[in-house]
C-alpha cells in the first residue's frame, strides 16, 4: 500500500532533502521515525531536492507499507511525537500505487524572503539585504521568465539534466505587511539551484546593478557566467507540490497560507 506524506521543515540542520553519507538529512530523520513505528524498513521517496538550508513550507513524499495495517491519524500523531522539532507531519494518506510524489506532480512553488533590516529572529529564516531595492524594476524583470523556456542561465552546471527547459507560470515580488519582500515562482519543473540563482540576478536588478532589459539579456544569453551568485540558502522555501486531482488533492495548509 501507497502512502502520500505531508509535511513542512526548517532546512537549518539538513544537508537537505536528500540522504546523503554521514550527514544529517530530511529524507534520512523520516525513515528512521517510520521505519521504528511500522517496524519494517521504510524507504521515503520525495517530491524533489532540496538543498542544504532550504525550507519546505510544504512538502510531499510517499512510502510502501507490506502487510501492516495502520490507522494513518494515529501514526501522524505518533510520527510528530518522534521526529524532532524542526520537522512536522501534516497528513498521512492511502493513495493509488502509481501515485508518484516526484514523477506525478504537475507544478511546484517556491517562496523566497527577504528581510531588508537587521532582524535576530529571522536570520535563519530570510536573507536579511539592507541596500534598497526597486521592487517595480525586479518585478518588470520578472516578467521576462513568463516569456522564457530555456534556463541554462539558472542552471547549476554538471547537473546531469536532460535538459534545461522549465514553464513559469508565475514569478512576482510583493511587499509584506511586516516590510518583508517576498518573491514567489512557480513552473512545471525547477533545475538545481535555478530560484536562487534567478533571486541573485533580480535582486541586481533592484539595487540597479542591470536593467530590466539586461536582465531578458541574461536569460537569453544561455549562458551561467552572466547571472549573478545564487542567493543565501537560508531564504527559500518550498512552498506548493501540486498534483492531478484524481491522484491526489493537497490536505495541509499552513496558517495564512495563500498558495
Amino acid at each position: 500500500m501507497r502512502y502520500f506524506l505531508e509535511l513542512s521543515y526548517d532546512g537549518s540542520a539538513y544537508c537537505g532533502w536528500q540522504r546523503q553519507p554521514e550527514q544529517p538529512s530530511v529524507q534520512q530523520t523520516l525513515e528512521r521515525a517510520l521505519s521504528t513505528l511500522l517496524r519494517q524498513p521504510i524507504a521515503v521517496t520525495g517530491a524533489g531536492r532540496t538543498d542544504t538550508g532550504v525550507h519546505a513550507l510544504y512538502y510531499v513524499a510517499h512510502f510502501d507499507v507490506l502487510e501492516v495495517q495502520f490507522d494513518p491519524d494515529r501514526l501522524l500523531r505518533k510520527a510528530n511525537a518522534l521526529l524532532p522539532a524542526d520537522i512536522a507531519l501534516g497528513s498521512i494518506t492511502p493513495v493509488a500505487d502509481e501515485a508518484h510524489a516526484r514523477f506525478s506532480a504537475r507544478e511546484r512553488e517556491y517562496r523566497y524572503f527577504i528581510e531588508p533590516r537587521k532582524n535576530p529572529f529571522t536570520r535563519h529564516a530570510a536573507w536579511q539585504f539592507s541596500v534598497p531595492l526597486d521592487m517595480e524594476r525586479m518585478n518588470e524583470a520578472a516578467a521576462v521568465l513568463l516569456d522564457t523556456e530555456e534556463f541554462t542561465s539558472f542552471a547549476k552546471l554538471h547537473s546531469n539534466n536532460k535538459n534545461d527547459r522549465c514553464r513559469v507560470m508565475k514569478a512576482e515580488w510583493e511587499l509584506l505587511p511586516d516590510g518583508m519582500l517576498r518573491f514567489t515562482i512557480r513552473a512545471d519543473r525547477f533545475l538545481r539551484n535555478m530560484v536562487r540563482a534567478v533571486v541573485g540576478t533580480l535582486v541586481d536588478v533592484g539595487r540597479g546593478r542591470y536593467t530590466p532589459a539586461q536582465f531578458d539579456e541574461i536569460v537569453r544569453s544561455r549562458d551561467l557566467s552572466r547571472s549573478s551568485g545564487g542567493a543565501p540558502a537560508q531564504g527559500l522555501y518550498l512552498s506548493d507540490v501540486r498534483y492531478p486531482s484524481e491522484l491526489f488533492v493537497r490536505r495541509m495548509r499552513l496558517g495564512g497560507d495563500d498558495a
